[in-house]
């Protein structure tokens, strides 16, 4: 006899109901947003070159892979956000593509390798936690010194922000940047003369690398066409005793540029010390007692995890940013005194390892020389190989040169 009376006969089984064709493709269409998600967070994700910070190692009109997986993918500070938008909804300016009321803390899971010198590396960009949504390509901290230049401290800021739209960016939704990361945690860093120097020695300098020159010409000008077949993109005029064009440059560009008839002389567009004005110097620190420039720079000891530096009033303007907004820490100065959570003290040890990053277009990168320091909870991945190259100086109907066929899937070095 058989017990199992509650179960049904399978003659009394309904046949399941078939998808129609909507729900099949909104299936189809979630799995696919889903995949896609998990493989831009952990695995890979496509990028594209906007500025030629990185000329000519990277170009404008690039499209490259960036690894997760190298140095280890981060957890989003913010998992709940818009597919496939950074941090502003399409057709927006301002509308957040992200959910704030869930944030996770920096977390990154392990990775292939740790950054080395010379890696071209994508981050978050350190200063974009606070932007002018109508200046979005400038540094708000830039706009706020020129602000309080000219009205005063308070007043700066009032007028700022009365007359522009202001909004704070969490870490892994500010902008991505690409440069070169040319100091790792520990080195000595300085810049003399335009010549990088690491730990005391000349570093090593990517070989399409390129500088800015004023070029004293006898009154005739460059073929641009001429220039541009030799992939000579950046030009300008000028007005400094007698030479009047000027040109961006690698080193064989350089050497190709001399040979023309019309060049009389040619010397490198360097910034010396106590180049840019006191008050709104662009060049981190951005204090009076630091006349630096792009061309001379440092020495800067690149701050390292778990060491402790001895503060004074002096270099603290190098690590206030990095105590107080990086690694969470209230910081105050009261009568010449430090405090750190209220606290008087005399060092500080780093909770997280740093990174000193620079364009390869040396005379035309906004990079850490002028913004400072990158921490690792903003290092986003390791840029691999370009996968695309679009020339935007030609036409479509040039195809031969609107696609820059030798660098499709070239390795980044």
């Amino acid at each position: 006899m058989n017990l199992k009376f509650w179960q049904k006969k399978k003659t009394d089984e309904q046949p399941k109901k078939k998808k129609g064709p909507v729900r099949e493709w909104v299936d189809a269409i979630v799995f696919a947003v889903i995949a896609a998600t998990i493989i831009r967070t952990f695995f890979i994700e496509a990028y594209t070159i906007p500025t030629s910070s990185m000329e000519k190692s990277l170009l404008i009109g690039d499209f490259l892979f960036v690894s997760k997986v190298s140095y280890g993918p981060r957890i989003p500070n913010t998992p709940i956000a818009f597919p496939f938008a950074h941090h502003t909804l399409p057709l927006t300016t301002s509308t957040k593509a992200y959910l704030e009321w869930i944030h996770w803390p920096y977390y990154r899971l392990p990775g292939f390798s740790d950054i080395k010198r010379n890696d071209v590396v994508v981050f978050n960009y350190p200063e974009g936690d606070t932007v002018v949504v109508e200046q979005q390509n400038q540094s708000y901290y830039q706009i706020l010194r020129e602000f309080e230049m000219q009205f005063g401290k308070a007043e700066g800021r009032k007028q700022l922000y009365d007359r522009y739209e202001i909004v704070v960016r969490p870490v892994d939704k500010r902008e991505n940047y690409i440069k070169r990361c040319t100091a790792v945690s520990g080195d000595t860093l300085e810049v003399k003369d335009a010549v990088l120097y690491i730990n005391g020695k000349p570093a090593d300098l990517a070989e399409n690398a390129q500088y800015t020159y004023d070029i004293k010409t006898a009154g005739e000008m460059f073929n641009p066409e001429r220039l541009l077949e030799k992939d000579i993109t950046e030009r300008g005029m000028v007005q400094n005793d007698g030479y009047n064009t000027s040109l961006t440059l690698t080193k064989n560009n350089l050497d190709f540029i001399k040979t023309y008839s019309i060049v009389q002389d040619v010397k490198r567009h360097d910034a010396p010390k106590g180049y840019y004005p006191i008050a709104i110097n662009p060049i981190f620190p951005h204090d009076a007692r630091y006349n630096w420039t792009e061309d001379n720079f440092g020495p800067l000891v690149v701050p390292k995890k778990d060491v402790t530096v001895q503060l004074t009033l002096d270099n603290l303007p190098i690590y206030e940013r990095l105590i107080s907004l990086y690694e969470g820490n209230k910081l105050e100065v009261k009568d010449s005194a430090i405090y750190i959570n209220d606290k008087v003290t005399t060092s500080y040890t780093f909770k997280m390892n740093y990174f000193f990053m620079m364009g390869d277009n040396r005379h035309n990168s906004a990079d850490s020389r002028f913004w400072g320091f990158v921490p690792e909870d903003h290092v986003v991945g390791k840029a691999v190989f370009v996968w695309l190259s679009i020339d935007p100086n030609y036409s479509w109907f040039d195809i031969a040169h609107k696609i820059r066929w030798r660098k499709l899937f070239s390795f980044i070095h």
